[in-house]
């Protein structure tokens, strides 16, 4: 493993994925740099969910590699996951657990300490304001609960890397403000953090580096300041992923009264 290879917290490297005819993920390049809060962003099917899954080994790509600081996610899967924590878009979690029984079964499962596993949830279920909820199951937890403790299984082991596939989405400004506040925290305390988002804004708020993903490839990727070009990020993406189509003055003349 070389110190330029390990400089990078994720790698991918002609990473292509086809769901029969459809090319979802075609030869995807791209390095995440070490400290770096990185966002994903691309349309709907652009192939961002594809891709994260393979590098993160929850799926298996046709061709191409993923490495997570050096670490190959496929000849060396176990390894590589330990440098990990993973929220996936629509994660689904043992319902009919607590917040707690939860976090403290995916700890133990992992091998932790039970002490370590204990100390860690009880900081975790109080920092993201779950700790109120200790009685309640999985089941009942609003969408904003389940993304916070889906967050703090990700979290639970002190992974070098985070891979988050839209976790602020459909998430209330509460809730959302805290989980910012936890990923930057993460990233000044020299963790990666890899984030896809439809959501501009937020991206442009809290990454430093981001990538455009169209049509299963990377159109743009590098510093947000040299990929947006001067402009805002949502002009930029709209310039890469195909321009934005023109409304005649006739069309739709229907909605004015």
């Amino acid at each position: 493993m070389t110190s330029a290879t390990t400089e990078q917290a994720l790698r991918l490297i002609g990473l292509s994925k086809s769901f029969g005819e459809k090319v979802a993920v075609d030869r995807v390049d791209l390095l995440v740099p070490r400290g770096s809060f990185f966002g994903l962003v691309g349309p709907n099917g652009a192939g961002k969910t594809t891709s994260l899954s393979m590098a993160v080994g929850l799926l298996k790509p046709d061709s191409g590699r993923a490495e997570i600081f050096g670490v190959d996610v496929w000849s060396d899967p176990t390894r590589a996951k330990s440098l990990i924590g993973v929220l996936p878009d629509g994660m689904a979690l043992p319902e009919r657990l607590t917040g707690r029984e939860l976090l403290t079964y995916l700890g133990l499962l992992r091998g932790m300490a039970p002490d370590v596993v204990v100390r860690r949830t009880q900081e975790l279920l109080a920092v993201l304001e779950l700790d109120g909820a200790d009685r309640t199951l999985v089941l009942e937890y609003s969408t904003g609960m389940r993304k916070k403790i889906g967050l703090a299984t990700a979290l639970l082991h002190a992974p070098k890397l985070l891979v988050l596939d839209e976790p602020l989405e459909a998430v209330d400004p509460v809730s959302a403000a805290t989980i910012k506040v936890i990923l930057q925290r993460f990233v000044r305390a020299g963790g990666s953090v890899v984030f896809s988002s439809h959501v501009m804004p937020v991206v442009e708020q809290l990454c430093d580096h981001v990538a455009v993903i169209a049509g299963g490839r990377v159109a743009a990727s590098g510093p947000l300041d040299e990929v947006r070009g001067g402009g805002s990020l949502e002009d930029r993406f709209v310039h890469l992923v195909g321009g934005q189509q023109a409304v005649n003055a006739g069309e739709l003349s229907w909605l004015a009264s």
